[in-house]
């Protein structure tokens, strides 16, 4: 049976992968959102997904189910969040209106009661962002909050 290597991925989740038979990798990454993506990657580019699937909760539910279950699901699941902390990375998409603006410009923690703990612009992380941090189009915002928080600043961020 092939060793599962589990790879902590800090305020994301949990990143869990095996090499087939074949050679290609194949994984799972377990967000602390409870969303699973499914990645198997080529034995000619180990390092580049071939495929991602992205999993709802019922979905990855089906597939352990069809593959007789899994050893990893005690693990996965001393993952979970504490009981009504929601923590989530949304994109500051093209024409969203806050993609020029400051995080105060938004409001966000006064609007959604969310906090905005991080921002992540391409491989640089910017923790604890001020009111004055300007934002920009492309950048990843790690969220703290309510589930329905969350959801709100999904929306005030959307494109409009």
């Amino acid at each position: 049976m092939p060793e599962i290597a589990e790879t902590e991925l800090p305020g994301l989740g949990v990143r869990l992968e095996f090499n087939s038979e074949e050679g290609h990798r194949i994984g799972v990454i377990h967000h602390r959102t409870g969303r699973r993506e499914l990645f198997v990657c080529t034995p000619s580019d180990p390092d580049s997904a071939a495929l991602t699937l992205k999993l709802s909760d019922d979905e990855s539910h089906a597939l352990a189910d069809a593959l007789g279950g899994s050893s990893v699901v005690e693990s996965v699941s001393a993952l979970q969040q504490i009981k009504g902390l929601v923590i989530d990375w949304l994109s500051v998409d093209d024409g969203s209106p806050y993609a020029a603006g400051t995080i105060g410009d938004a409001q966000v923690r006064t609007r959604t009661g969310v906090s905005i703990v991080a921002v992540i612009r391409g491989d640089e992380t910017h923790p604890a962002p001020g009111p004055e941090f300007a934002l920009e189009t492309g950048d990843l915002l790690v969220v703290v909050g309510t589930g329905g928080g969350v959801e709100s600043v999904r929306t005030l961020m959307a494109p409009g």
